[in-house]
């Protein structure tokens, strides 16, 4: 397989970047961002932009790819919906309608979130924002589709969120996982298991275009 993946220096792209890495099935990955990874591989390539908005220039790279795991995303913390908007919605349907054009047999998985609102008019703004961007991009011409909607992540082998608030989050909820996955099993991945999961479904495909939490958990080996 060859993999894009978008948002790699995130938590969760960090996760799904060391799985690809590991498999020997996947072949290739490119690794869309901004910043450099400091990651060296034989196996991996990076495309660093500046924009994600305008992919012209970039297309002969973004070709020939059977997956892309869209993990790129922003906290709505502070933001305003516009702002919000541009990052999740527009920086989404950019690259995917891109990607569709170039690779009509990829498999576009997305990743949302838990409590997203599938009909994008909820009160909730980064639930309704979240929902849109789930509705246009299964709308697009992929080989199939998939939006992701994990809950809380458990990072894993020395991964670490890029967001200050979060990292404290989990700092603070470290000691307290074992309870919680105790007390919420359908509440809970680690950066492992959903890499595992995302791969498996970059491979096999999925019958359904939302999964949850538990249907990854179902999903990661």
């Amino acid at each position: 397989m060859r993999i894009i993946i978008f948002g790699a220096t995130g938590m969760i792209g960090q996760g799904a970047l060391r799985e690809c890495l590991a498999d020997p099935r996947v072949e290739r990955v490119l690794a869309v961002g901004r910043r450099p990874l400091g990651v060296r591989d034989d196996k991996l390539r990076e495309l660093r932009l500046e924009s994600f908005l305008d992919y012209a220039l970039a297309e002969p790279e973004l070709s020939g790819y059977d997956a892309c795991f869209y993990c790129l995303g922003v906290s709505a913390m502070g933001l305003d919906e516009a702002a919000y908007r541009k990052i999740t919605y527009d920086y989404a349907l950019a690259a995917g309608t891109t990607l569709a054009r170039l690779n009509p047999g990829l498999r576009f998985l997305y990743i949302s979130g838990a409590g997203t609102d599938p009909s994008g008019a909820g009160k909730v703004m980064w639930a309704r924002v979240k929902g849109q961007t789930e509705n246009a991009l299964l709308a697009l011409p992929f080989r199939s589709a998939h939006m992701l909607r994990p809950g809380f992540i458990q990072p894993l082998h020395g991964i670490r969120s890029k967001t200050r608030a979060y990292r404290i989050i989990y700092a603070l909820m470290a000691p307290l996982t074992p309870l919680l996955r105790w007390l919420a099993p359908g509440f809970v991945l680690t950066t492992e298991s959903l890499g595992r999961a995302m791969l498996r479904i970059a491979r096999e495909g999925h019958a359904k275009a939302r999964l949850e939490v538990a249907d990854l958990q179902q999903l990661a080996p």
